[in-house]
This record gives C-alpha cells, sequence and structure tokens, in this order.
C-alpha cells in the first residue's frame, strides 16, 4: 500500500480489551497511529473509534488489510468501515432556487477547504445554472411534478450511479425524495433546513418568525431518511435575534448559518468523522487533520 492516510471507522458493542486488540492488530501490520478517538455510550453499552493510521512502510495490500480485519472483527462484534486517502469522493449537489449554499459549497471545494470531487449540480430548474458554469461544474435540468416524480428521480438516480457518486448535498433542494431513493443512497444524502421547523414550515418561514418574534434562529444539517426532517444530525448553529430585526435581516441571517452548518457537515462525512448508531449521528472533532 501506498504512503497515505487510512481510517477506520468501528461500533461495537463495549468491552474490555477492544482498544488494545484493535491497535496491536494496526501495530502488528506495520501501521503508525496518527491518532485513535474513543466514545462510548454507558447508556446502550456501545463503543465507538475513529482510528487514523499512516500507511507509509507498510507492505500488506488493501485486499489483504481488510481480509485480516474481518478475523480480529468478527470475534468482536465490529461492524467497521474503512477508508483510503487516495480514494477522493464524488459529491453531487441538489438545488431549486436558492444559490447561497451551492455558491459557498463550490467555492469551498474550488480553494481546497473540501476534499472532494463535485461532478455535477442537479436542479428541477434553470435559475441556478450560471453558477455552476462560473465553476465550470456540469449542471442537470430535471424538471419534476407530481405526476413525473418518479421518472424524474430515475433519471437522477441513473447520474448519479453512472458517475460513481458517494455523496448527495441537498442544498436546498425543495423537493421530497421517495423512500426509494433515500434507501438507495442510505447515510449518503445530507439535508439542509432552518431550524424552526417543525414549527415554521413553507415557502416563506423567515417571515413567519418575524410575525412570531423569535430570538433565535440557526441551521440543521442531518442525513435525510424516510421521515422528513428527522434524520441524524450532523451539525446545528444558531444566533440570538431581537425584536429589531426585519425579515429581510432574519432570512440573511439564517442564510449565513446554513452556508456554515452544511459546509461543516459535508467536510465531517468527507472526513470520515461520523459514525451512525440508529438515528444518532456520532462526529468525532477533527484531530491532526
Amino acid at each position: 500500500m501506498k504512503s497515505q492516510i487510512v481510517t477506520f471507522l468501528i461500533k461495537c458493542p463495549d468491552q474490555k480489551g477492544v482498544l488494545a486488540k484493535v491497535t496491536n492488530f494496526f501495530f502488528n501490520k506495520g501501521f503508525n497511529i496518527v491518532s485513535c478517538q474513543q466514545y462510548v455510550n454507558a447508556d446502550e453499552n456501545r463503543y465507538f473509534m475513529r482510528i487514523r493510521l499512516d500507511a507509509d512502510g507498510t507492505k500488506i495490500t488493501k485486499k489483504d488489510l481488510e481480509v485480516a480485519f474481518v478475523c480480529l472483527a468478527e470475534p468482536l462484534q465490529l461492524n467497521w468501515s474503512v477508508h483510503y486517502e487516495d480514494q477522493k469522493q464524488n459529491v453531487a449537489i441538489m438545488v431549486s432556487h436558492t444559490s447561497h449554499n451551492l455558491y459557498d459549497l463550490l467555492s469551498r471545494q474550488k480553494e481546497g477547504l473540501l476534499d472532494c470531487t463535485i461532478k455535477m449540480v442537479i436542479s428541477n430548474h434553470n435559475k441556478l445554472r450560471p453558477i455552476a458554469d462560473m465553476f465550470g461544474i456540469p449542471y442537470y435540468h430535471l424538471p419534476v411534478t407530481k405526476e413525473t416524480k418518479q421518472e424524474q428521480e430515475a433519471q437522477v438516480i441513473r447520474l448519479l450511479d453512472t458517475n460513481q457518486v458517494d455523496l448527495v448535498v441537498m442544498a436546498r433542494y425543495m423537493q421530497i425524495l421517495s423512500s426509494d431513493f433515500i434507501n438507495h443512497y442510505k447515510e449518503r444524502i445530507i439535508n439542509i433546513h432552518h431550524s424552526f421547523l417543525p414549527a415554521f414550515q413553507g415557502a416563506n418561514p423567515y417571515k413567519r418568525a418575524y410575525e412570531r418574534g423569535v430570538k433565535l434562529i440557526g441551521a440543521t444539517a442531518h442525513y435525510a431518511t424516510e421521515d422528513l426532517d428527522e434524520g441524524p444530525i450532523i451539525e446545528q448553529d444558531v444566533e440570538r435575534v431581537t425584536h429589531e430585526s426585519t425579515a429581510k435581516t432574519l432570512k440573511r441571517i439564517g442564510a449565513d448559518i446554513e452556508k456554515l452548518v452544511l459546509a461543516k457537515a459535508v467536510k465531517n462525512h468527507l472526513n470520515h468523522q461520523i459514525i451512525v448508531n440508529g438515528n444518532k449521528a456520532i462526529v468525532f472533532p477533527e484531530a491532526g487533520e
């Protein structure tokens, strides 16, 4: 294996000796441990680990590493995944009318702040094509109606699969995805929404929030599940506002928070910092990166 960082994500029943057995395994295979993060959920008796390894100087192949790790994992009941630094992830961004999240993600990727390849932008409208064109990203306009929803989703899936997309980002894509679509990319679709939900759903939540005199606004990024806006939460943030804030001000502040929250959630996913356990996302902080 060539020199690179290899990341293992592990979850299992909490048990004595699991840390020693895992770290000794990698020591014996010639890896240097760059970082090892752990979390124990005592209520559920579950153990979680994110371990990053430097493969410099190892002689083992990826296939042999994974086969050998299975022998360790089975008796310990480890549920695990492995991720290699030289395998850059492909991302697709889905949008409708709103541009701030799309522009922010494309800018961050171009500046090297998001380690991925953005393969395409998909939209049910043509409004945001100029932004994708500005960054040289293919833009697919796939209109959808209630009658054509199934056919349109099939088109989207073909595009994503053909381009080997690893992560789908709903950057204010204002359509409800079907359960078949979501399950096709389980734990690989990130959605962003304002944190007024479920109180202020609909097209103009900031106007309604202004009318109610809210004191906090924010945003939530989560994995999409069949239960709308109820998937495992990856990142959240809020900001206090006052009665002096107008609906326009609330919308501007909300957009700024959305950009930061969505970008951080996408980065966490790309950096393999997340382990999903039921409807909860265990998000390890950045370590040595």
